[in-house]
């Protein structure tokens, strides 16, 4: 990906999957530049009260400003309002597939001894690899201590970036990177998946055993280090994350649902196949329809392993694209894209959108004219009141019955 792309995607997938759980931004108005030394200076305090050594306190901190141009680029964040066609198509490149492929056999002994440990496949981890950072390519150049220090001293997510800070001294306590090494994108990742400090802390695995996690030059420590967060979200190892199927022209729409998670007998009961014609084993295996572009787009089944995407990153868009992006490294054939051209609203219209279905008692949250799991939830339940396939795809159709008092 891109460093100017990543930017705008909130930089990570775990800035995002962090974001959504960090609460509510602070109620004070926003700091100007002016405060930031003396924060700094209490800052400083507290890190060395909870262990900093003073060494690194001065390397990281001594001579340290404000950035704003890190406050513009976190308030200035739009990509995920893309349909999952746009994104995909964008993302999920010829060259990232290929690249995909030839790295995993280029470095098949390092994957083999990380899927014996973890249990995750090589496909999935290169996925994120490849999504996150064009395989190691476009990691960022900011100083990763300015700016989560900016972050951690704005008004908007100030707790959750204050964790980020001192995680990323104690990374430069313990001996993994300096003050100087430690560079990224403007929201604070690290390395060639992007890891927040806390999850480089937390999760970072010495796997080519010369004593020191490096995330940013070390191939094996980044990609161990992948696989140990993929399981510690969860990942059932020798299981599946995502197939693509046809469906049936009539299907019962309100069921095509991630929190609705189905035995697989069902789905064929309903004529569900999967994607070459055959049928799907009649067995218990679970699953959940996701239609990422409504009932006339491409259709996947989602296993319990699929989760983790959603985990990693709380957009469906990126995490069904990297998902997706995993089955074709692993020799899937491209998506059905479905019956026809599939409408997409713009950001202005499901901003329209989101405003009606507030009024209406749904809670989506900010109207921010982005398709996220909230409003998608009361998208299917104002079809289903109208009668509507209940497939949690807005269209201009459901806009316009709301509009006339539906």
């Amino acid at each position: 990906m891109r460093a100017g792309f990543r930017a705008a995607l909130v930089k990570t997938a775990l800035v995002t999957a962090l974001a959504a759980g960090a609460g509510t931004a602070s109620a004070a108005p926003c700091p100007g530049a002016a405060g930031f030394p003396a924060w700094l200076s209490q800052f400083r305090q507290e890190a060395a009260g909870q262990g900093i050594s003073q060494r690194t306190l001065s390397a990281a901190l001594d001579g340290l400003s404000y950035d704003a141009s890190v406050v513009k680029s976190d308030r200035g964040q739009g990509v995920f309002s893309q349909s999952f066609f746009e994104f995909s198509d964008r993302m999920v490149a010829k060259y990232r597939i290929q690249q995909g492929a030839a790295l995993i056999q280029k470095n098949r002994a390092t994957f083999d001894r990380i899927e014996q440990r973890f249990g995750v496949p090589a496909p999935v981890i290169v996925a994120f690899w490849g999504l996150e950072t064009d395989f190691g390519a476009n990691m960022g150049d900011r100083q990763t201590v300015r700016s989560v220090a900016t972050l951690a001293y704005d008004c908007r997510r100030p707790d959750m970036f204050r964790t980020q800070l001192l995680a990323a001294l104690k990374i430069i306590d313990r001996g993994d990177l300096t003050a100087q090494t430690m560079r990224g994108p403007w929201a604070g990742e690290l390395g060639q998946f992007q890891f927040l400090p806390d999850h480089y802390l937390n999760y970072g695995v010495d796997f080519d055993g010369d004593g020191r996690v490096d995330l940013l030059r070390s191939t094996p420590d980044a990609l161990a280090s992948a696989a140990n967060y993929i399981l510690a979200l969860g990942w059932k190892r020798g299981q599946p994350w995502l197939e693509e199927v046809r469906v049936p022209p009539s299907l019962p729409w309100d069921q095509a649902d991630l929190a609705i998670k189905l035995p697989r007998a069902q789905w064929a009961k309903w004529g569900v196949r999967r994607a070459d014609g055959n049928a799907l084993p009649g067995d218990q295996v679970t699953a959940s329809l996701l239609l990422p572009m409504g009932r006339t787009g491409p259709a996947f089944l989602a296993y319990p392993n699929f989760d983790i995407y959603t985990e990693w990153n709380n957009s469906l868009v990126y995490a069904t694209s990297a998902a997706y992006l995993a089955t074709r490294i692993a020799g899937a054939g491209p998506y059905y894209r479905g019956q026809g051209t599939i409408p997409t609203l713009s950001m202005a219209q499901v901003a329209d959108l989101q405003r009606m279905l507030n009024a209406r008692g749904h809670h989506v949250g900010g109207v921010d004219g982005k398709l996220g799991a909230a409003t998608r939830a009361a998208v299917k339940a104002e079809q289903a009141r109208l009668g509507l396939p209940a497939d949690s795809y807005p269209t201009l159709e459901l806009i316009a019955r709301l509009k006339a008092g539906g």
